[in-house]
């Protein structure tokens, strides 16, 4: 293989080192992206739309620029997947929905913003559950996304063309969103880091809505030093977000330390077993490795219970189907994206037309569960006792951290599921975020990285959690966590073999 064409299997860090030298151009990375991407796209699907002519002018600028001596940031000419919930100007952006089809922003989310001041390359928005309601990107009005380990796999959701874009190198480093897990589950089932920062650490100007109070944007990447890097272009200030955290942003680089000695590690009984049953057995066994491998680099190892998290599930499926149901009382078709041919007989019945045909099935039952809560006579019952809890839950994240710097477990409780498994079972869909929503009820930063592989090779995560603005514990641990592992070496290649079977390989 050609040096051009493993360009897009190195992570953004060794990049950023090659183009900083000269010894690669932006152009020739981007290169190797795009025929990576010609290989595999048509099999797992990780785009809605790719954007090659504004990649191809943002990388020549990131050349001639650096040909003139300018000081240029570290990820200048990174090729980068965006989900397709950030408004992006003149692109296209749909959030995997029918409904806002033909919509083109006239302007850039605040995340967006960033990545183009820092020379971050678009190779295309990335496929996602339809309004990032899924956990498996089967929702999207676009078509499935595969997971590049094994393709009748599901990549995890909502964020599952990210995570896939990671996966099968058809990206250097990607973004997301989170609002119950939509960063971190997808990063767990296709073996890549992902972070989900402190709530109001990152602007959501811009940024598609579901559930105000849940949507957090972070990064999708190879390793964790990528993750970091990433961080420090999307963190910050924005005063047109009424939530974003006044508070300066650090270099998160400098939380990369190899080795975790001081920091108190808390494993929670509840990331590992929910509903009288517990996380898969391979998961288990990884999560149980991992725990000791970061007591072996100088951590000190207990365990913690946090009870209110076994009400996390019923409480988020009160909160996030009530802000969706207001947040997506906008689309009518009357303003911008989709409208139903058939008029009807008044407005009323346009309205109904457009959202019966726009919207998907998903994000009906949310809209119309949302709806109920919210209704005359049930608020007090529903969304205000759900609120009521979430407290109760953010107060037993606080009492859990009196004791240990970084709780652990499980992301998900099991491996990537098969194409089609859950899609008729909401409740059982519903049940793979049953480990990363409570950090969402809290406002918390989570994490995703790398830890184990099952007997069939599939990826296996560790969660990690921190305090509100606790991201560089959470670096760190899994920084010192990830230099003693190769896990995040490994690459996803799919292919199809010569009977036509749908498989991957894995090369370290």
């Amino acid at each position: 293989m050609t040096r051009s064409a493993r360009l897009c299997e190195l992570t953004a860090h060794e990049l950023s080192e090659l183009l900083a030298s000269r010894e690669v151009s932006a152009r020739e990375v981007l290169a190797s992206v795009c025929e990576r991407v010609a290989e595999v796209e048509a099999e797992i699907h990780a785009y809605v739309r790719l954007t090659r002519e504004l990649a191809e002018r943002q990388a020549l600028e990131v050349d001639e620029r650096r040909a003139r001596g300018e000081q240029l940031a570290p990820l200048a000419g990174v090729p980068l997947a965006l989900k397709d919930i950030f408004c992006t100007e003149g692109i296209e952006t749909t959030c995997g929905s029918r409904i806002l089809q033909g919509f083109v922003p006239p302007y850039d989310a605040d995340v967006v913003e960033r990545c183009r001041r820092n020379g971050l390359i678009f190779v295309g928005k990335a496929n996602m559950d339809e309004f990032a309601m899924g956990s498996s990107t089967e929702n999207s009005a676009f078509g499935v996304t595969r997971n590049p380990w094994d393709l009748d796999r599901v990549p995890g959701g909502s964020s599952g063309g990210s995570a896939a874009a990671m996966a099968g190198s058809e990206a250097v480093v990607a973004m997301g969103t989170d609002t119950g897990g939509s960063i971190r589950q997808p990063a767990s089932l296709c073996g890549v880091v992902g972070l989900k920062p402190t709530y109001g650490r990152v602007s959501r100007y811009g940024v598609v809505a579901f559930a105000s109070s849940l949507d957090q944007v972070g990064p999708i990447t190879k390793d964790v030093r990528d993750c970091a890097l990433m961080m420090n272009v999307l963190a910050g200030h924005d005063p047109r977000d009424s939530t974003s955290i006044a508070v300066p942003p650090p270099d998160y680089t400098k939380a990369l330390i190899p080795d975790a000695k001081g920091l108190r590690v808390g494993l929670v009984k509840e990331f590992m077993e929910y509903q009288g049953r517990r996380v898969d057995p391979e998961v288990d066994q990884a999560i149980a490795s991992a725990v000791e491998r970061l007591r072996e680099l100088g951590a000190e190892c207990g365990e913690v219970s946090l009870p209110y998290l076994n009400y996390s599930i019923p409480v988020y499926y009160i909160i996030a189907p009530a802000e969706a149901s207001s947040n997506l009382a906008r689309y009518d078709g009357v303003q911008y994206g989709y409208r139903t041919p058939e008029q009807g007989a008044d407005i009323i019945e346009m309205y109904s037309r457009t959202r019966d045909e726009g919207f998907g099935a998903e994000v009906k039952r949310r809209i119309m569960l949302g709806t109920y809560a919210l209704s005359a006579g049930y608020y007090d019952a529903y969304y205000l006792k759900a609120s009521q809890v979430r407290t109760l839950i953010r107060r037993d994240f606080d009492r859990a951290f009196e004791q240990f710097d970084v709780l652990v477990g499980a992301v998900s409780p099991t491996v990537a599921f098969r194409l089609g498994e859950k899609a008729d079972d909401p409740l059982a869909m519903y049940l793979s975020d049953v480990c990363t929503i409570p950090v969402n009820m809290g406002g918390l930063p989570g994490m995703s990285v790398p830890c184990g592989f099952s007997a069939d090779g599939l990826p296996i995560g560790l969660q990690l959690v921190g305090r509100p603005l606790g991201e560089e514990a959470l670096l760190r641990a899994a920084y010192a966590f990830e230099q003693s592992t190769d896990y995040h070496k490994r690459r996803a290649h799919a292919i199809q073999d010569s009977n036509g079977r749908r498989s991957a390989v894995a090369r370290a």
